[in-house]
């Protein structure tokens, strides 16, 4: 059994859902999320309820599906209601950011500005050196997080780069750290 799937997952009241055609639908007061779901797949609204279920839950891909659909569809409720964020910080000297237009235009340490185009759904705003990126799309955002600290990873030895707020940077001693030692 699946311990996140049987799981009912509670609809405020500013949320309406609208199941059709093997398709689920969350409207809430930030937008629209809809998702298309598995064939072996139910879902049922019950009241202020939706419970989802799978067509043989002893086998165990239809067990990881139920997880997977009750935690997709719990993060979709959670998007249009409250909505997700994401926290980038950038350190190194020079380093900054700006957002002109549709564009967040870094200039992280390369000879050109770098722009990064943000994707329909996903609103970026900068706070001095920190890029916050919000959207009601849970799997949006992280990806749009994880492909703003890609074009400049957080190196070991002196830490510059951009990384996630409170992420911990394992750092690496140098040249002259190693030959004092020895």
């Amino acid at each position: 059994m699946s311990r996140i799937g049987k799981q009912p997952i509670n609809l405020p009241t500013d949320v309406s859902v609208e199941l059709k055609n093997g398709a689920i639908a969350i409207k809430g007061p930030k937008g629209v999320l809809e998702i298309k779901l598995h064939p072996h797949v139910k879902v049922a609204q019950d009241g202020a309820d939706l419970k989802v279920t799978v067509l043989n839950s002893e086998e165990t891909n239809d067990r990881a599906l139920w997880g997977l659909f009750g935690s997709l569809i719990q993060n979709m409720v959670e998007g249009v209601t409250k909505g997700f964020e994401k926290k980038l910080e950038m350190s190194g000297i020079g380093f900054k950011a700006e957002v002109k237009g549709k564009n967040l235009v870094l200039h992280i340490g390369y000879s050109h500005p770098v722009d990064f185009a943000m994707p329909a759904g996903v609103e970026i705003t900068m706070e001095k050196d920190v890029i916050v990126v919000k959207g009601i799309d849970k799997g949006l955002v992280g990806e749009t997080a994880a492909r703003i600290r890609a074009l400049k990873k957080p190196e070991p030895y002196q830490g510059k780069g951009i990384k996630y707020a409170g992420e911990i940077i394992r750092r690496k001693a140098g040249k002259a750290a190693t030959k004092a030692a020895a």
